[in-house]
């Protein structure tokens, strides 16, 4: 997911979208723990990603200051 992509969201779509992340993330670590996880590497792309989405909703917390 590409910061551009974020930064269109709104905060509502933000929300949900960290949530899903750390969703996924929840069942990418149950899935590595039980050898059934197919591209650990899709673990670090997804931590990326919460924090690309964590960063813009930072951001636009600062920006409504």
């Amino acid at each position: 997911m590409k910061a551009k992509e974020i930064r269109k969201m709104s905060p509502e779509e933000l929300n949900k979208k960290l949530g899903e992340l750390r969703n996924d993330l929840f069942q990418l670590r149950l899935q590595h723990a039980t050898n059934q996880l197919d591209n650990p590497l899709r673990i670090k792309a997804v931590k990326r990603d919460i924090a690309r989405v964590q960063t813009i909703i930072r951001e636009n917390q600062l920006s409504n200051v």
